[in-house]
């Protein structure tokens, strides 16, 4: 469906986004778009999303995100993701030694298996919020999640009552404390019977922003 039948502020609202993701390379979190626009309510953002995909300009993508549908993408010349499969070029040696002659040569690609292993147990999560601020997290960023059990006092992604957080989680007697990284957020104290109710999806290993890639510097937390 061609953009000429969009309203005018639905082609402000996707001229917005798209130049958004032509920056930064990826989609604005709805909280940007919410600024951008003066929206008081995220509701605005979302029925804006939910225009755009009746008129097949939006996609619903498989992690419950947005995407540019394929059709009306090549209809206009964009491409509606970025294709990573070959990874970061190698171009050649460098001495960490005595100095050396620079050698150049075609030695393959840096992978995503290369940086992580396991990467068949590694997922991406949009981060919504400010409550990790201090370990350098912020709203919008992508949060790099191992599934699997938390050490006590590390970083992870917990669900409870239906609702998920990302905050570093403490094992004690008196049940699960969720601790922020931003003196904004006070504590989340869970009793032993509410902590056999919560499921923990993983733990944290690194994130990515406009910035780049951040690692987790170890997952082992001694506290």
């Amino acid at each position: 469906m061609d953009s000429v039948q969009l309203t005018k502020k639905q082609r402000q609202f996707l001229d917005f986004i798209l130049a958004y993701r032509e920056h930064y390379n990826v989609w604005p979190t709805y909280r940007e778009i919410a600024e951008e626009f003066g929206f008081k309510s995220p509701n605005s953002v979302t029925q804006n999303i939910q225009a755009l995909m009746r008129k097949e300009v939006l996609v619903r993508t498989r992690d419950d995100e947005y995407d540019l549908n394929p059709d009306w993408a090549r209809k206009h010349g964009l491409e509606t993701g970025v294709d990573d499969s070959q990874g970061i070029p190698v171009r050649g040696l460098i001495a960490a030694g005595l100095m050396q002659e620079a050698v150049e040569a075609d030695l393959g690609h840096v992978t995503m298996e290369h940086l992580f292993p396991n990467k068949d147990k590694i997922f991406a999560l949009r981060v919504s919020g400010m409550s990790m601020k201090d370990e350098g997290i912020f709203d919008g960023d992508f949060v790099l999640i191992a599934e699997g059990s938390l050490s006590n006092g590390e970083i992870g992604a917990v669900m409870y009552d239906g609702e998920t957080t990302l905050k570093r989680v403490y094992k004690e007697p008196s049940g699960l404390r969720l601790v922020a990284a931003n003196d904004e957020f006070d504590d989340i104290e869970l009793t032993p019977r509410e902590a056999e109710e919560v499921t923990i999806i993983g733990g944290y290993v690194g994130h990515v922003n406009r910035s780049g890639f951040f690692r987790a510097p170890d997952r082992r937390v001694i506290h």
